[in-house]
């Protein structure tokens, strides 16, 4: 209940008010039989009012007709000895306290009133000992209520609150309080007087923005010197002692000079009235702190005479008076530390309490603290956070015992203390992660019960509450994180909440309740990440200190770690990084600076730091480990138990005596007093151990009298003995105190020791660092970043509120804008996992084969209702995880590495349902430009012509293909619901802008597009290369019909696959600036399919082919990549002969336009050979040799561009001796199937014409040999071996061509050449001669005498015969009957060329071959016998040896075929003598 005074002008005057109410009063009193005699009288000081009958009898006096004139004191002084009386009755008092309340509202009592500070100080005095007979209950409880209604109109209602003095405000208060505290009074008493508590508090409170915290401080240190600081003290009364209901106010000399936590129940005597104390100053920090103190006393859970109720109402008075004071507060050292200690230890008590509401009020109480007073709690705040999660956090799982225990009891010569070692709580520092680091002993918090229930929900709460500022998360890490000493809160506090988004199977209560705490997690969770969102705008220097001290850290955990695993490998390990040993210098020693170390280090293991201290080679760092106590003026039980706590003693006494030796020489150079040798000290210290465990062991029964600790120590102070007091004072500080050793007890001990050491911790740890700045963000991220999103993920894929579906959404969001921040590529791809995970567009299992969904026609446009749309258009959550996820990769791609792999699979699932843009299922290639990739085995678009392979051709064209799938399938019919299904589905993917996203891949960076196109080929190798290898795998497990005749597997084909090769080949087109790195992905790709190019599908090679000149386009630009065409043309003319013809349009298409945009790039002469090897493939394919064809024309042509080079030249007669040679296949094939054609016909054919066309242009190919010859400076011979000679060989060759358009082309160009000026050849060299007829002519007659070539076409051989045998005639006539030739020997080619003679007149026997070579032949030997070769005998034989030779031998072979033929032709001598013929084998 709270009490206002209004501050308006009463109505009527204050005059009539009074009369009122001395009327009221002395009605009330005629009531009553005591006062209506006149026995009883009042003192009232000199005050006519009060004479006689005091209120009772009145006359008009002429003080009282100048009201306002008298003094105020004077004026309520009736009112004050009514109120103070004991024999006056409820209803009197309560009559007298309502007129001093109406004195108030009418401005009777007010700021100009006179001698107002002294009524104020009655006022005080009167409300505070108000004393009157109780009669029943209620009646009581209504003074009480006007007592207060009174105090809040003093110190709330008006402005004369501020003139109260100290004492005064004491009074009032402690007044109100210990109305609150009565547990015997009413609850609506107590609340009232509550609700009175907390209007004061924050009047009183307010005041300390008004004060000057200087100033106060400053006169608080001088009234502790003055005699009336003995009042301003306070006590609170739970119980009432006798039938009078009284609020005293306790003098101080009545409460003990040592300030107990609780507060004093002994009532002193009432101030007396006749002298009273007049305020010398307006009340200010001296009231505020007392109430503080007895607030904060009233906390103390060990103080048995307070219960729950009151420190019930002690909370919420403490938190109403934080609340209005805020961070003023702290500007007051005295209040500051009252609250730092022992205020926060009580409330850190009361934080555990099993009463809910104290509980609660106790963690309200405690987040205002923090919130007023931050800055200056720093290692309090780390406690209780710690302490937070320690509870919140589930129970671990169930491990094996520690090992670590109480050592071995049993060792009578040890006096080392034998309490049971469990664990003290420790308050310090304790790094989490280091438990687990090589299962290192390091200092542990002692587990505590989870909280549970209701418990768990504040606790959570009250964190919840705590965290909520900006810079919260960024305090922790500066402030813990990077402190060496203290925990790793932020780490602690992320990994918390991370898990608890999740549920807990041991988590008791409803799931409601659970779900709470879930949700609670997830908002601190996105809170942090908003914050941190909002931070990333701006640009900060990093500052090198604090980061510096984080990795610091770091090394300082680890090598604790393993310090506490094994002692010298973590001193090693220190001495590496440079954290021991770094400060030896001539005045620092090794052991000094190891010493400093171990001391201040807080996260080794208390009782491995005794041992290794108390080890015989460390005694030199144990003197220095000791030397670093100051032992100045400190008494020899405290100086052990300042030594003790900092390690736990060990158990042997050689290790005891080496550590009390140590320090009775140390604390024995202190000087103590009464202390003459090392050896007493020696003795002390020993006798100070084995009391403090014979005082406090519980297993001892009978403890040690200070009599007995007396007689232990008689003599051994150096002969004489120990002062009693002496002796005394050792003992009442073990009794009193225990020394506790680390790692020792638990409970109220352990919480001492604990708060003992945060509080020596706090005073080292510096201030505690207060900045929303995101220069610590990245570091704070790159620890948060996967279990935070994890955690998000979690929450949007479980939880069905809407509220927290958005607010995931929003977290999914910001995480990603920090990894693009921070450029992090990890987190963005988690992000993108997560997300994916979520849209359920991810296929464990994607099949080949696409069924047949059902197409329908909405609006015009075709919709495809598959499984994926259905479903999809279902899932609400999955279509938001979609329009989110491809949402944030938009325009952020660049920040994406491993999550395009869950992009491109997305993307595939989509694909093979129809779903993706008309963009993205585009495949482009040399012919048809741009086309759809098929997502079944229908027939492609672009089918083949027939080829005239026959039936095995025929069969392997269809084992290639893949469009094996039944076109007879049946089509599900598609309903309403599914239809209405697809079209959401198709909106969502519209809103996901994946046409887009696949735009800004070809803008990415180098590092991000190379990631994308290695995801591309990782999905498209796993449903290719992968799959064909475990398909082979399988083959012998069971009969399988993708086998080829030779047993070999076959992939069905894939739409898939062709999709990724795509995307990946698309991309990589599109971004040609960056091929040099895309080349080696995309070429073991290609390779790896073009390597087994007969175990997949036709198109899926076809595309592969494709993709890899389409690549080689790009290359061709790289002069660095341009190698890698010719690798790749060399794999292209790899392919087996079945699948080179199925792609063969394909490569010339491709090879033609690489070659005419780019025609540098082929050079050499292998390179060319690679070229032509290409084309050569594809000459039997039946629309592919025309492109090859006319690639081949353009580079005979005479261009600006000069195609035909010395390198080439060579390649290139062969290449168009090869179109030549299929003219004859294909005219040969046709008279085996028995279509047989008129010549005419055939000239008419294309591939006839083809044919033709090639010779003509192996004969243009005559004019370059001029052109190289004078370029290249080459030797006649050369030119006549490197390009003459390849001429004639393939004329040679084609006039034995099965067709005969193309044969006697041939033979007429080939007689063209020989006979012509086109051949370059040394005249000289009879050899080059030879050559001609042995490589060109001679095979030609050979050939054409064969009886397979007759039957190749048996009509027009003979006349090809005809040709060839004149042709043999003029060649030789050409080349060796003319005079620059007579030396050279010719009868070895005169000889051949009888014997071709003679055998084609034997082959063929039809007279006009026979008149025909009769004339050649005459013709020959003519000419020969005219050039003087051929020179028959004569009476006078002249002749030489060659002639007679050559004679004979001719004479012998014509005489064979052609008998008296040479006779006839050159008539010889009548007479001529006997001539033996020669040795065939001379003129062989």
């Amino acid at each position: 209940m709270v009490y206002t005074t209004p501050t308006l002008l009463p109505h009527v005057s204050q005059k009539h008010v009074v009369l009122s109410e001395i009327l009221a009063v002395t009605s009330v009193m005629r009531k009553n039989s005591r006062w209506a005699s006149s026995v009883y009288t009042l003192t009232a000081r000199d005050s006519a009012l009060a004479k006689d009958l005091g209120l009772r009898r009145f006359s008009p006096t002429p003080e009282f007709q100048h009201l306002l004139s008298l003094p105020l004191p004077s004026l309520l002084a009736p009112f004050f000895a009514l109120i103070r009386s004991p024999l006056s009755t409820g209803p009197i008092t309560s009559a007298a306290l309502s007129a001093l309340h109406s004195f108030f509202v009418c401005g009777l009592i007010s700021a100009n009133s006179l001698m107002l500070d002294v009524a104020l100080v009655e006022l005080s005095s009167t409300v505070s000992h108000c004393k009157f007979e109780a009669s029943d209950s209620s009646g009581d409880e209504v003074v009480l209520l006007k007592i207060m209604a009174v105090i809040h109109d003093c110190m709330c209602g008006t402005s004369i609150g501020t003139l109260l003095g100290d004492v005064e405000v004491c009074e009032m208060l402690e007044t109100v309080l210990t109305t609150c505290c009565q547990m015997r009074l009413s609850e609506t008493l107590r609340r009232s007087a509550e609700s009175t508590m907390h209007s004061l508090v924050r009047t009183i409170f307010s005041r300390l923005h008004d004060l000057d915290p200087t100033a106060e401080e400053a006169k608080l240190l001088a009234t502790d010197e003055d005699t009336q600081e003995s009042e301003i003290r306070m006590s609170v009364s739970a119980n009432i002692t006798n039938d009078a209901i009284e609020a005293t106010v306790v003098p101080a000399n009545a409460i003990e000079d040592n300030p107990s936590p609780s507060g004093d129940v002994n009532e002193s005597p009432p101030i007396t009235q006749d002298s009273p104390t007049v305020p010398n100053r307006p009340y200010g920090l001296p009231a505020i702190l007392e109430l503080l103190r007895v607030l904060v006393n009233i906390l103390d859970p060990s103080d048995q005479v307070h219960t729950d109720s009151t420190r019930l109402t002690a909370l919420g008075i403490l938190n109403a008076a934080i609340e209005v004071s805020g961070t003023k507060i702290g500007e007051y050292p005295s209040l500051e530390a009252l609250i730092l200690d022992p205020g926060c230890k009580y409330l850190f008590q009361l934080a555990r309490s099993d009463n809910p509401s104290v509980l609660q009020c106790a963690l309200r109480t405690i987040s205002v603290i923090f919130e007023a007073l931050r800055a200056h709690l720093k290692l309090q705040q780390e406690l209780f956070l710690a302490f937070t999660i320690d509870r919140l956090a589930p129970p671990p799982p169930p491990k094996s015992q520690n090992t670590i225990g109480p050592s071995k009891k049993g060792n009578p010569a040890s006096p080392r203390p034998g309490t049971p070692a469990a664990s003290t709580p420790v308050l310090g520092p304790v790094d989490v992660e280091l438990d687990l680091d090589k299962g290192s002993p390091v200092p542990s918090r002692p587990p505590v019960a989870p909280a549970r229930g209701e418990t768990r929900h504040l606790m959570l709460e009250t964190l919840s509450q705590i965290a909520r500022h900006p810079d919260f998360m960024v305090n922790l890490y500066i402030n813990y994180d990077c402190d060496i000493n203290c925990e790793n809160l932020y780490e602690r506090l992320v990994e918390f909440l991370s898990k608890g988004v999740y549920p807990w199977h041991s988590s008791p209560g409803s799931e409601s309740q659970q779900l709470y705490s879930q949700y609670l997690c997830l908002d601190l969770l996105l809170a942090f990440v908003n914050d941190m969102t909002a931070r990333a705008e701006g640009n900060f220097v990093s500052p090198e200190e604090l980061l510096q001290s984080k990795s610091t850290k770091k090394l300082v955990l680890t090598g604790a770690a393993r310090f506490n695993s094994k002692p010298k490998v973590g001193l090693a390990f220190l001495e590496e990084n440079k954290l021991i040993y770094a400060d030896v210098s001539p005045e620092v020693s090794k052991a000094h600076s190891l010493a400093v170390f171990l001391k201040n280090c807080t996260r080794l293991d208390k009782r491995l730091l005794g041992d290794y201290l108390s080890k015989p080679d460390n005694l030199e760092l144990l003197k220095e480990f000791i030397g670093l106590f100051n032992f100045h003026d400190k008494p020899v039980a405290d100086a052990m138990r300042e030594l003790l706590e900092a390690f736990r003693l060990p158990g042997e006494a050689q290790q005891i005596a080496r550590i009390t030796e140590t320090f009775a020489a140390k604390y024995f150079a202190s000087k103590p007093a009464e202390i003459k040798s090392e050896d007493s000290v020696y003795v002390l210290a020993y006798s100070i151990i084995l009391l403090n465990t014979d005082l406090h062991n519980p297993q001892i029964r009978k403890r040690m009298s200070i009599e007995d600790y007396q007689r232990n120590l008689r003599g051994v102070n150096d002969g004489s003995d120990f002062s009693p007091e002496f002796l005394q004072n050792i003992y009442d500080s073990i009794r009193k105190r225990e020394i506790i050793m680390p790692e020792e007890h638990t409970g109220q001990l352990g919480f001492e020791y604990a708060w003992k050491e945060l509080l020596t911790r706090s005073r080292q740890s510096g201030p505690f660092m207060m900045c929303n700045t995101p220069i610590f963000d990245l570091d704070m991220f790159k620890f948060a970043w996967k279990p935070l999103i994890s955690a998000i993920a979690y929450a949007f894929i479980s939880f069905d509120d809407d509220y927290v579906i958005q607010r995931a959404i929003s977290g999914f969001r910001q995480c990603a804008t920090l990894a693009g921040h921070f450029r992090l590529p990890d987190v963005f791809d988690f992000v993108v996992i997560s997300l994916s995970q979520a849209t359920s567009l991810l296929s464990d299992n994607l099949p080949a084969h696409v069924p047949n969904y059902p197409i329908v026609e909405v609006e015009g446009q075709s919709v495809t209702v598959s499984s994926l749309s259905v479903k999809f258009g279902t899932n609400f959550k999955g279509q938001l995880a979609a329009v989110v996820l491809f949402n944030i990769v938009n325009g952020n791609g660049n920040a994406l590495r491993e999550g395009w792999t869950q992009i491109f699979e997305m993307f595939q699932n989509l694909f093979m349902h129809s779903l993706l843009p008309t963009r993205m299922l585009q495949m482009e290639d040399f012919l048809g430009g741009v086309s759809m990739i098929p997502l079944r085995g229908s027939q492609p678009s672009r089918s083949a012509p027939r080829s005239d392979g026959g039936l095995l051709s025929t069969l392997s064209s269809y084992l290639m293909t893949p469009y094996g799938a039944s076109s007879d399938s049946l089509v599900p019919s598609a309903t309403d619901a599914d239809i209405e299904n697809t079209l959401c589905t198709i909106d969502c993917i519209t809103s996901c802008r994946l046409d887009e996203l696949y735009g800004q891949i070809t803008q990415l960076d180098l590092e991000a597009l190379v990631a994308a196109v290695r995801a591309l080929e990782a999905l498209a190798h796993e449903r290719t290369i992968a799959k064909l290898k475990q398909g082979s795998d399988d083959i012998s497990a069971s009969f399988n019909t993708s086998l080829a005749d030779d047993g070999s597997y076959i992939l069905p084909y894939d739409p898939a696959s062709v999709f990724l090769l795509e995307t990946m080949v698309s991309i990589a087109c599109q971004t040609s600036q960056y091929i040099e790195d895309l080349w080696p992905v995309l070429f073991e790709h290609l390779s790896a399919l073009l390597g087994a190019s007969t175990h997949y599908s036709v198109l899926l090679i076809e595309r592969a082919v494709v993709g890899l000149l389409r690549l080689c386009l790009i290359l061709a630009t790289k002069v660095s990549l341009r190698d890698q065409i010719y690798v790749s043309f060399d794999l292209l003319a790899g392919l087996p002969s079945i699948v080179a013809n199925s792609v063969a349009e394909q490569v010339v298409s491709g090879v033609s336009l690489i070659i005419q945009k780019h025609s540098d790039i082929v050079s050499s002469h292998t390179e060319w050979n690679l070229v032509f090897a290409l084309l050569r493939s594809t000459i039997s394919h039946p629309e592919a040799v025309r492109s090859s064809f006319d690639l081949a024309v353009s580079f005979v042509s005479e261009k600006p561009t000069q195609y035909v080079t010395m390198d080439s030249f060579t390649g290139l007669v062969t290449l168009l001796d090869d179109f030549a040679s299929a003219a004859g296949v294909s005219v040969d094939g046709q008279r085996q199937r028995g279509r047989r054609s008129a010549p005419q016909a055939s000239a008419s054919s294309p591939l006839v014409e083809r044919g033709r066309k090639a010779i003509d242009l192996i004969f243009e190919l005559k004019k370059f040999i001029p052109i190289f010859s004078e370029s290249s400076n080459l030797e006649r011979k050369q030119v006549w071996r490197q390009f003459c000679l390849p001429l004639v060989s393939s004329l040679s060759r084609q006039s034995t061509n099965a067709c005969r358009l193309v044969r006697h082309t041939a033979i007429s160009q080939l007689q063209r050449m020989l006979l012509g000026s086109y051949l370059v050849y040394d005249e000289g060299d009879h050899s080059q001669i030879e050559e001609i007829f042995n490589n060109a002519v001679f095979p030609l007659l050979d050939e054409l005498l064969k009886p397979q070539v007759q039957q190749l076409d048996p009509q027009g051989m003979a006349e090809t015969r005809l040709r060839a045998s004149a042709l043999l005639c003029k060649a030789f006539m050409h080349f060796e009957v003319r005079e620059t030739n007579q030396k050279a020997d010719i009868r070895i080619v005169w000889i051949e060329i009888l014997d071709l003679l003679h055998r084609l007149i034997m082959v063929d026997k039809s007279d006009q071959l026979y008149e025909a070579v009769s004339e050649s032949l005459k013709n020959v030997v003519l000419v020969m016998n005219a050039a003087n070769i051929l020179v028959p005998p004569k009476a006078e034989d002249d002749r030489d040896e060659q002639q007679r030779t050559l004679w004979t031998a001719t004479h012998a072979r014509i005489e064979r075929f052609l008998p008296g033929f040479l006779a006839h032709v050159i008539p010889t001598p009548e007479v001529l003598p006997p001539v033996t013929e020669s040795n065939p084998s001379e003129v062989a």
